[in-house]
């Protein structure tokens, strides 16, 4: 005779259920957690953490990429940007939607759903998820010439093999103001990768690919794969162009 179906045992059985989707959940996150957290490493502030920075710079070509006029990238298949560098605009495409973000002047900032001009009550909503967008998958297509900003504190690190590393801060700016980033350079400087310590990652220290470099048009050398843990984050359709 089959039991009868309780408010105790309705419970039971959801209880048994969260248990049997989160425990596995939990158990990875705890192995990651212990495999790859990392304290953030102190550094030494001053001219030899310049020097590792703009000899990161010069492989790099910073000349190229601060004379680039335009950059266009479609991030992880989803965002799709058109970056008028030089006039300080850009346009953000998701789903129905296209931003033009005016950076100079962000009244003018403007929205269009499929395709039409629109003004309703959510319009700085879409503006503020657009500055969103680009702040986050610009910062993964040109971090590296980002390193000599205003707010931007830099340290000289010795890592565990006795290799030097650039801890950049974010003091200001931003979406997510505080966080740390440290680069690994190969032997002539160019970005390898880097370590996180952000707001957004419960484990500190993950570590990014800095990979699959392009040299566009205009000079501006530029990534277009990462590789974070399993997970890859593929920039497609890189341009940057003298206009």
């Amino acid at each position: 005779m089959a039991k009868p179906i309780t408010a105790k045992r309705v419970l039971k059985i959801i209880g048994g259920i969260i248990v049997f989707f989160t425990l596995p959940t939990l158990l990875l996150f705890g192995f990651m957690y212990l495999k790859y957290n990392e304290d953030l490493p102190k550094g030494k502030l001053g001219t030899e953490a310049d020097q590792l920075a703009t000899k990161m710079l010069k492989v790099l070509d910073e000349e190229a990429y601060l004379n680039t006029d335009y950059l266009e990238w479609t991030f992880k298949g989803m965002h799709h940007y058109k970056w008028y560098k030089t006039d300080k605009i850009c346009e953000v495409y998701w789903d129905d939607f296209s931003v033009i973000l005016d950076f100079e002047n962000p009244n003018k900032s403007k929205v269009f759903v499929l395709e039409q001009d629109y003004n309703g009550i959510e319009k700085q909503d879409y503006i503020k998820k657009a500055e969103n967008y680009f702040n986050n998958d610009s910062f993964w297509l040109v971090a590296p010439y980002k390193v000599f900003d205003t707010g931007v504190e830099r340290r000289l690190v010795k890592t565990e093999d006795n290799k030097e590393a650039l801890l950049v801060t974010y003091k200001s700016g931003g979406t997510t103001p505080g966080d740390s980033y440290l680069w690994h350079l190969d032997a002539d400087g160019k970005p390898k990768s880097f370590q996180m310590w952000v707001d957004i990652l419960p484990i500190e220290g993950l570590e990014a690919t800095w990979e699959n470099w392009t040299i566009t048009e205009s000079g501006a050398q530029l990534p277009s794969f990462h590789k974070l843990l399993i997970l890859g984050i593929e920039m497609t359709d890189v341009k940057g162009l003298n206009l």
